[in-house]
């Protein structure tokens, strides 16, 4: 079975509640957050699933006064790590962004996170900022910043 994403949708919400429950520890976007964030204009939330399941989410926020997105969250069920979805998941919302006149992604990501930092220095981020004592346990965040340039109509990275 192939892995497909699409923007998500309010029958999603109980999935997306599990897994940003299941992936992070704490700063976690509760259940009325990722409703309202699904419903609105200023946000594009993307979900990568397989057959009826869902795998992971990203979410990213925009500003009609800026040509920056900024990658909000992106996260991925733990039992489905390893198969590129967190990739996949990506590479859609940069394209969504794209599509909306965006110029560049930005994001914050915890100073421990290697898969992440991995991935995003692999698909073109420039590290540019470190926030101290950012996240709730007083880990410090980097930011990162990507230039979204022409719209990639591929399938993206598999």
């Amino acid at each position: 079975m192939s892995i497909d994403v699409r923007f998500a949708h309010l029958e999603d919400l109980d999935a997306l509640v599990a897994i940003e429950n299941a992936a992070f520890s704490g700063d976690r976007l509760s259940q009325r957050s990722l409703r309202r964030l699904i419903g609105s204009l200023a946000a594009i939330t993307c979900v990568a699933e397989e057959g009826e399941k869902v795998l992971g989410y990203a979410l990213a926020l925009t500003r009609r006064t800026s040509g920056i997105a900024r990658l909000y969250s992106i996260a991925v069920a733990p039992d489905e790590t390893g198969r590129g979805v967190a990739a996949l998941l990506l590479h859609h919302v940069e394209n969504a962004a794209r599509a909306r006149g965006f110029q560049s992604m930005r994001l914050e990501v915890r100073a421990d996170n290697e898969l992440a930092i991995r991935l995003y220095e692999k698909t073109g981020y420039r590290s540019f900022a470190r926030y101290e004592n950012y996240y709730h346990d007083g880990m410090s965040a980097l930011r990162y910043q990507k230039a979204l340039c022409a719209l990639n109509t591929e399938n993206g990275p598999r």
